[in-house]
C-alpha cells in the first residue's frame, strides 16, 4: 500500500511537472527577439492620409468582447510589462514605426491595423483588428524597414491553439487574459488603470465582464484543440480563411456538427488593383466587394446573431444583426482603389540590370503573360481584369484549399430559410442551379453568399444607405456572385517582387524558387522573418532564433506545381525548363513590371 502511495505521489507530481512546463510555454511564447528597423521607408503607393485611413479605420470587429481600454493595460503574465507595448507586439509580426506616436485615431500606440469602434448605444469601446493588420506588409534590407502597404503580413494572429512551438498571437493574449483575472494584484492594477476614479462603483461588473469575454476566448481554444479542426499550423503570414469563417459562421453559431477540419492555409493576398478583378479569392468565388468585406469581418470577430433569446431563428428583417460598419468598410474599399502597387526601390534594393531586365520582357512574353496577363474590358465606370482560372490539375498546386472549399457541406436547415425567398435575394449562383437548393448539404459560399446578404441588408438598413447608394456601397452595382472551381486564379504580376512567399499557401518562398522544377525547391524553410533576399525576391530562409520551420510534406503544404521542367503540359508543369541565366533575367524583369523603371528599359 506504501508503494502504491509513493507511484501515486510520483504521477501527480510528473504530471504537475508536465502541466506547469506547458503552462510556462504558453504564457512565454516562442517568439523571435525582435531587431527593430533603424527606419521604415514608405513606397509612394498613395498618400499618407489614405494610409492612415487605411491603417486604423475600425471595420465592426470586437475580438470576443475585448474592450480596447482592457487590451491597452494588459500586462505578461510573469511581469507587469504591457502586453500591447508596441515593441512587444513587433515580435509577433505586426508591424510598427519606430518613430510612431500616438494619435487621435491610434491612442493606444498599437500596431497597424488594430483599430477601435464603438456600437450605438454603448459607452464600450471594442478593439477591433481590420484587414490592414493582414494585409500590409514590410521588408527589411542592411536595417532599413520598406513598407509594403496593401502587401502580405507575416503575423501569427488567429491560432488560440495551444502549442509549446509558440509564437501565436491569440495564444499569447489568452495567457496574458487569464493571469490578469486569476492573479489579483494584477487584477487590481488592470482594474485601477482601466477604471481609474470609477473604481470603486465599477470593480464589480468590470470583473463580470472581463471574465464573460475571458470564457468566450477558453472556450474558443478548448473547442478548436479538443476537436482537431486545425491540423496544419497556419505559422506566419497564413490562415485557412474560408475554414475558419465556416467553422465560426456554422459551426459555433448554428451547430457543432457543421465543424470541419481546416488543413488549407493561404497567404494573406496583396490588395492593389483588387478592385478591377472580375472575382477575387484565391479560388475565384466572390465577386461583390461589400459581401467580401463582410465576410472577411465576420471571420475576424465581427459579432452575427442568428436566434433570439429563446434559440428560435430570426425572421424577416429582425436577420441578422452583427456589429459590421458597412460605411467604414466602403470607406476602406474607396481608399484602396487609390493604392498603387509597389515600385522597385533602387536606392534601397540596388540598381535594376536594364539590359538584364530587358531580355527578360520577352522571356515574360514567351513563358508568363498567357496566365498572368489578363483581358481588360471597361463595365460601367471601371475596367475590369478577367482573371485566367487554373484548374488544379492544370496548374498542380496544392489541391486542399479548393477542395475544401468546393466540397465541405454544412446544414443550415435551422435557420429556416425559406427557398422562395432566397431566389428573389441579390445573390447570382454561378452556374444558376437546375435543382432548389438543399439547405441541409450547402457549400461554404453559398452558405456565406446568403449569411451576407441578409447581414448586409440590415446593416445598410441601420446605416441609413439610401437606395441611391446602394449600387456604389455594393461595389459598382455588382451582385453577391457566387462560383466554386476547383481552380486558382492567376493574379496580374505588377509589385509581385514584394510579396513573398509564393502560391496560395506560401510554400515557396522566392520567386528564383518558382520558376524552378520543384525537386530544386527547399522541402523545408524559415519563414516570420522580414529579412528580404533582393537577390532571389523572397524573404530569408536560413534558421533563426524561434523562427517557424515551414514543411512541404504536410497537407496543405504542398510545394508542386507551377513547374518550369521538361515534360508534358499539365499535371503541374506550365512551361519549358528555364535556365539559370533565362530565371535571373525574368526576376530583373519582374522588379520593374508595372513600375515607372519599365519605361525607362532599352
Amino acid at each position: 500500500m506504501r508503494l502504491f502511495y509513493r507511484l501515486l505521489i510520483l504521477i501527480v507530481a510528473l504530471l504537475g511537472l508536465c502541466l506547469a512546463v506547458v503552462l510556462y510555454y504558453v504564457a512565454n511564447p516562442k517568439l523571435p527577439s525582435g531587431t527593430p528597423a533603424q527606419q521604415v521607408h514608405y513606397l509612394e503607393q498613395w498618400s499618407a492620409n489614405d494610409r492612415q485611413t487605411y491603417y486604423f479605420t475600425p471595420q465592426g470587429t470586437q475580438v470576443k468582447g475585448l474592450r480596447y481600454d482592457w487590451f491597452t493595460a494588459l500586462e505578461l503574465p510573469f511581469s507587469q510589462q504591457r502586453f500591447a507595448a508596441p515593441e512587444y507586439l513587433a515580435r509577433f509580426g505586426f508591424l510598427i514605426d519606430p518613430d510612431q506616436k500616438a494619435t487621435p485615431n491610434n491612442p493606444g500606440n498599437l500596431p497597424v491595423g488594430f483599430a477601435r469602434h464603438q456600437n450605438p448605444g454603448s459607452p464600450d469601446q471594442f478593439l477591433d483588428i481590420t484587414c490592414a493588420a493582414c494585409h500590409t506588409g514590410e521588408l527589411r534590407f542592411n536595417g532599413q524597414a520598406i513598407r509594403i502597404d496593401g502587401g502580405s503580413a507575416q503575423h501569427v494572429l488567429p491560432s488560440s491553439v495551444p502549442t509549446l512551438r509558440g509564437g501565436s498571437f491569440g495564444q499569447a493574449l489568452v495567457a496574458s487574459l487569464a493571469s490578469t483575472y486569476y492573479n489579483p494584484w494584477k487584477f487590481e492594477r488592470f482594474a485601477r488603470n482601466v477604471l481609474g476614479p470609477d473604481y470603486d462603483a465599477r470593480h464589480q461588473q468590470l470583473r463580470q465582464d472581463f471574465k464573460k469575454s475571458l470564457d468566450t476566448f477558453l472556450k474558443v481554444a478548448w473547442n478548436d484543440t479538443h476537436r482537431g479542426l486545425y491540423p496544419t499550423q497556419e505559422g506566419p503570414g497564413r490562415t485557412d480563411a474560408f475554414g475558419r469563417i465556416a467553422n465560426a459562421s456554422f459551426g459555433d453559431a448554428i451547430s457543432p456538427s457543421n465543424y470541419r477540419v481546416a488543413n488549407a492555409p493561404v497567404d494573406y493576398p496583396q490588395l492593389w488593383d483588387m478592385w478591377t478583378f472580375d472575382w477575387v479569392q484565391w479560388n475565384g468565388s466572390a465577386q461583390q466587394p461589400m459581401a467580401r468585406n463582410i465576410g472577411e469581418a465576420l471571420g475576424v470577430g465581427a459579432t452575427l446573431n442568428f436566434f433570439d433569446e429563446n434559440r428560435q431563428p430570426l425572421r424577416g428583417e429582425d436577420r441578422y444583426p452583427s456589429s459590421v460598419r458597412v460605411r467604414d468598410l466602403h470607406l476602406i474599399e474607396e481608399t484602396l482603389q487609390r493604392l498603387k502597387p509597389p515600385a522597385w526601390p533602387e536606392e534601397l534594393l540596388g540598381a535594376i540590370d536594364k539590359p538584364l531586365a530587358a531580355r527578360g520582357r520577352g522571356l515574360f512574353a514567351e513563358n508568363c503573360a498567357g496566365c498572368h496577363v489578363p483581358k481588360v474590358t471597361q463595365e460601367g465606370e471601371r475596367w475590369v481584369q478577367h482573371l485566367h482560372m487554373l484548374p488544379v490539375e492544370i496548374i498542380g498546386t496544392d489541391p486542399t484549399a479548393a477542395n475544401n472549399i468546393a466540397n465541405h457541406r454544412f446544414d443550415l436547415t435551422a435557420l429556416q430559410w425559406d427557398p422562395a425567398e432566397l431566389q428573389n435575394m441579390e445573390v447570382k449562383l454561378h452556374p444558376k442551379p437546375t435543382e432548389p437548393l438543399d439547405l441541409s448539404q450547402l457549400s461554404v459560399a453559398k452558405g456565406l453568399a446568403y449569411v451576407t446578404a441578409f447581414v448586409e441588408n440590415r446593416a445598410y438598413r441601420e446605416a441609413n444607405i439610401t437606395a441611391q447608394e446602394k449600387p456604389q456601397f455594393d461595389g459598382f452595382g455588382l451582385p453577391i456572385g457566387v462560383r466554386e472551381k476547383v481552380a486558382y486564379k492567376a493574379r496580374p504580376l505588377a509589385g509581385v517582387w514584394a510579396t513573398a512567399p509564393f502560391l496560395h499557401n506560401g510554400s515557396v518562398p522566392s520567386i528564383y524558387q518558382l520558376l524552378s522544377p520543384q525537386d530544386e525547391r527547399a522541402t523545408t524553410f524559415y519563414r516570420g522573418t522580414f529579412e528580404y533576399d533582393p537577390r532571389h525576391l523572397g524573404y530569408r530562409t536560413e534558421a533563426f532564433t524561434n523562427g517557424f520551420l515551414f514543411d512541404t510534406r504536410i497537407t496543405g503544404n504542398r510545394n508542386s506545381g507551377h513547374e518550369f521542367r521538361a515534360g508534358e503540359r499539365r499535371n503541374g508543369v506550365i512551361g519549358r525548363l528555364l535556365q539559370p541565366e533565362e530565371r535571373w533575367a525574368l526576376l530583373e524583369y519582374l522588379k520593374v513590371l508595372g513600375g515607372p523603371l519599365e519605361k525607362q528599359l532599352p
